[in-house]
């Protein structure tokens, strides 16, 4: 019976990973399908995305505020995760401030239609956006102070401020096809730096 433990350990374990694969093959596609066709997009889109089944989708998502909430935070984790990175191999704190806000701008497309999905359960909204500032905020700050210590950006600009315009920007981006938020974003980026004297 000593013998079947381990394997045994190892056949959950693998089990787990094969489990855990799923849900963020199922996040990465669910995320790719809600930039193209909304939140409401049909669960088996999702799943042919992923190339898993429905029903693998439902076992981890029972419903569609569950998924859209799993995605929302994953996307948080991920750009969270992203900008220390950046700020270790970028040529300068202002590339990776750049690069980090690219990433950023491709978050808040892929939350288009949180708000309407959740709108029946404000308080996971609230909590979902609670956790999104406690999160980015800090690695704004660390993109901003580094950049300022290099000289690349003037001093003064406001983590939450920057996150805020950014996000002011990116609104109406879907209803007008003329309108390219990340141009302006890249203007307001130039004016972080400092003056030619």
């Amino acid at each position: 019976m000593a013998a079947e433990g381990p394997a045994g350990g190892s056949a959950s374990r693998s089990k787990r990973a094969d489990a855990q694969r799923n849900r963020e093959t199922v996040l990465t596609a669910a995320a790719e399908v809600f930039v193209t066709s909304g939140v409401d997009a049909p669960i088996r889109r999702i799943a042919a995305q992923a190339g898993v089944g429905m029903a693998t989708i439902y076992r981890h998502f029972p419903t569609r505020a569950d998924l859209v909430t799993a995605v929302y935070q994953h996307q948080i984790e991920a750009c969270a995760e992203a900008g220390p990175h950046l700020l270790a191999r970028a040529g300068s704190p202002f590339d990776a401030l750049r690069q980090w806000i690219d990433i950023f701008v491709d978050f808040l497309v892929t939350k288009h239609g949180l708000a309407d999905a959740l709108q029946s359960d404000s308080d996971r909204f609230a909590a979902l956006h609670a956790h999104f500032l406690d999160r980015l905020l800090p690695v704004c700050a660390q993109l901003l102070d580094a950049a300022v210590e290099a000289g690349d950006i003037r001093p003064g600009t406001q983590p939450y401020e920057l996150l805020r315009g950014i996000g002011n920007l990116c609104v109406g981006r879907d209803d007008d096809p003329r309108y390219d938020p990340r141009r302006l974003i890249a203007l307001l980026l130039q004016g972080l730096r400092p003056h030619a004297s």
